[in-house]
């Protein structure tokens, strides 16, 4: 009897004790990673105008916003500064592993190395021997952020973890990145691996290039097959980001134009994220660095909202449409309210290109549209004069890629225009008419019978005249001279 007794105190001391151990290993990793603060000079916040973002508005210490499509900057926040990445190197690990490995769903074996990864890593929990589908580690490292996986990538694209850190960074300078190094697969800290904001931004453009990289960076959930080592299991994301929560609990970090990426945290690093979006067919990529655990999702939102304030992106017609052409015509009918002008219409063709579009802030979209004359192309194939038929292709407009391929709209005049009453026949409706008519013959009328008869009368009045001429000649010379007198000297 004491002995249970004396069993049952025990249990009961050692839950007791697990709450408090759990707070206290959470409280000591608050403690490491210090929780930014704004500015107390930093004005307000205003969600109903993003637009308006400022630096100081932002938890973390390095931001940057850029276009997807273009990669042009939108908002920096000492992007430059040189900071660790943490788990945000997984992005570049990733699309290394769907670059170099051509059969995704290969078996791979997890081997001694991959597992040598420091305790406290995050992990897709994987074990020594395990046979897993390629793709299924792929998923795991985005997903979980797993240390292990991560390795095993490395290993399968280039046999070692070092020779796989030496294709990282060749592939990173390729890129563009001027002060990125890395010293491992995943990102746990070293002094020796560190980067940038922007170059992480960068690295991030690239992936989202790669069609499978975007569809495992967007997953939200994902079931891993079953192995020889554990049985078939679902993963879910890391990235509140990109939670919806219940009905019971909404998360108020979702942000329904999420597409991914990748979270990242350490002690050195500070909570990071590479976060990516889409809205009215503008995409954004956005990181923040040594920003707060809730911090990073309220500073990615801001980002994204602002991005989305400023940016955008039209087709060629969408252009045309902010600053129609309007032409003025002649010949026009006088009971016309409109005075002969007429708006032409900008239309794709079925020859014209699919999926051209333009973007850029919305200050250089609008300087486009005032100079739509300057940056396109624009012919006209027929000229001004009524009658015209509402659908008549008047011209044609050309928009050229920023690759230099020309994209052909054509211009369509919006209504009709009648013709003057009294206005003479153009020479072209004289030749239709002619070439129309099935006689052979013009057609006899007054108008026809007075130009045949002009000049019949006039021939017949001048042979008349010649003949008064010559009888009035011919009878002087007949005429008997008078006598002359003569004197004899």
């Amino acid at each position: 009897m004491r002995k249970i007794i004396a069993l049952a105190l025990a249990l009961a001391l050692l839950f007791c004790a697990l709450p408090f151990s759990i707070h206290a290993e959470t409280a000591t990793e608050t403690a490491r990673i210090p929780e930014p603060t704004l500015s107390p000079d930093a004005d307000p916040y205003d969600p109903e105008h993003p637009e308006l973002l400022e630096e100081e508005q932002l938890y973390a210490a390095s931001a940057i916003l850029l276009s997807q499509d273009r990669g042009e900057v939108i908002f920096e926040k000492d992007a430059d500064a040189i900071r660790y990445p943490a788990s945000t190197t997984k992005i570049l690990t990733v699309l290394l592993g769907l670059m170099f490995v051509e059969d995704l769903n290969q078996i791979v074996t997890v081997s001694d190395t991959a597992m040598m990864i420091p305790d406290d890593s995050s992990t897709m929990y994987l074990h020594v021997g395990e046979e897993i589908p390629f793709i299924d580690v792929l998923y795991g490292t985005m997903l979980l952020s797993g240390n292990d996986g991560a390795n095993v990538i490395a290993e399968t694209v280039s046999g070692s973890i070092d020779r796989f850190v030496a294709l990282m960074n060749e592939t990173a300078a390729a890129f563009g990145c001027t002060s990125t190094h890395f010293a491992n697969a995943h990102g746990y800290h070293d002094d020796n691996h560190y980067t940038t904001a922007r170059d992480i931004a960068i690295i991030a453009r690239e992936a989202m290039k790669n069609d499978m990289f975007r569809e495992i960076a967007g997953t939200v959930t994902y079931q891993i097959s079953r192995t020889n080592k554990q049985r078939a299991r679902t993963i879910t994301t890391k990235s509140e980001y990109m939670l919806t929560g219940s009905d019971e609990k909404p998360n108020k970090y979702y942000y329904e134009y999420a597409t991914g990426i990748k979270t990242g945290h350490h002690s050195m690093s500070g909570y990071c994220f590479v976060g990516s979006a889409t809205k009215d067919n503008v995409s954004l990529i956005s990181v923040v660095m040594f920003t707060g655990y809730r911090a990073r999702w309220a500073d990615t939102i801001k980002l994204m909202d602002y991005g989305f304030s400023q940016y955008m992106s039209v087709t060629p017609v969408e252009l045309y449409n902010m600053n129609p052409i309007t032409i003025e015509t002649s010949g026009y009918s006088t009971s016309d309210t409109d005075r002969g002008r007429v708006q032409l219409i900008c239309q794709a063709t079925e020859n014209t290109a699919r999926g051209v579009r333009i973007e850029a802030t919305k200050n250089e979209i609008e300087r486009l549209a005032a100079n739509l004359t300057d940056v396109t192309l624009i012919e006209y194939s027929r000229d001004f004069v009524a009658p015209i038929q509402a659908g008549e292709v008047m011209g044609s407009l050309t928009w050229f890629t920023e690759n230099g391929m020309p994209v052909v709209y054509q211009l369509t005049a919006s209504r009709n225009v009648d013709r003057r009453e009294n206005a003479p026949k153009t020479l072209a409706e004289i030749r239709q008419e002619t070439w129309d008519d099935p006689n052979p013959f013009p057609p006899f009328n007054f108008e026809m019978g007075l130009i045949l008869l002009v000049p019949i009368v006039g021939l017949a009045l001048l042979i008349l005249i010649l003949r008064i001429v010559r009888k009035r000649r011919r009878s002087g010379s007949l005429r008997t001279p008078k006598p002359v007198n003569r004197y004899l000297k």
